[in-house]
Parts: C-alpha cells; structure tokens; sequence
C-alpha cells in the first residue's frame, strides 16, 4: 500500500510517501509529483521536495517517476530535492548511479537547506 501526500510550505512544496512504491501504486506517486511541479512553478523557492523516508519499497518505477519529476522540473527551472537515508531507497538510487544526478538529502530539514549528504 502507498500513501502519498503533499503540502505547499513556506520553504518548498513537499510530497511525502508512504508504503511500497512498485509498478501498481506508481501513479499516485507520479500524478502527486506531477501536481507539486505545477504547485512549485508559481513558489517563490521553486523547490520540490521528495520525502522517502517513510518508502519500505522503492522499485524501477518509482525510479523512473522521481527521475522523470526531476528532468521535467530542470526544464521549468525548478529544483528538486529527496529526502533517503536508508537502502530500501539509496541502493536502487546508487546501483543506477543517479545519485550523481539527484541531490539527495538525509533528512526533511537538511533538504530544506539544501545541504547535501556525501
């Protein structure tokens, strides 16, 4: 099961999941992002952040969904940040090596600051 929510903050518009994301909940996940990009246009941080913390599933079409929200939000001149720091997400995310794309961040507020983790 995936729940997704997300809220317009002061500082960015944050979506947050919850549960397994796979091939069958993979479009609330989209369809929630594709929402915060249009949210985060008219934001003054142009920020979008994407808390997986709470994702205990993180498979190739989460991959493609989080990848696709970050290439449309570089075109709109939008940022996008994740929040991982366990390797139910990570490793997906570094075994395709877009963790050299992605900014990655291990928690909410360090994602806020934009401080990345290394």
């Amino acid at each position: 099961m995936l729940v997704v929510e997300d809220e317009a903050r002061e500082d960015a518009v944050v979506v947050r999941a919850k549960g397994e994301i796979d091939s069958s909940t993979v479009e609330e996940l989209a369809s929630r992002l594709a929402g915060a990009l249009q949210q985060a246009a008219a934001h003054p941080a142009r920020l979008v952040v994407i808390d997986l913390q709470p994702v205990t599933f993180f498979g190739s079409a989460a991959l493609n969904a989080v990848l696709d929200c970050h290439e449309e939000a570089k075109e709109a001149g939008t940022s996008v940040a994740l929040v991982a720091d366990h390797d139910q997400v990570l490793r997906p995310i570094q075994v395709t090596e877009l963790d050299r794309i992605l900014d990655i961040y291990p928690t909410l507020p360090d994602a806020l600051r934009r401080k990345p983790q290394r």
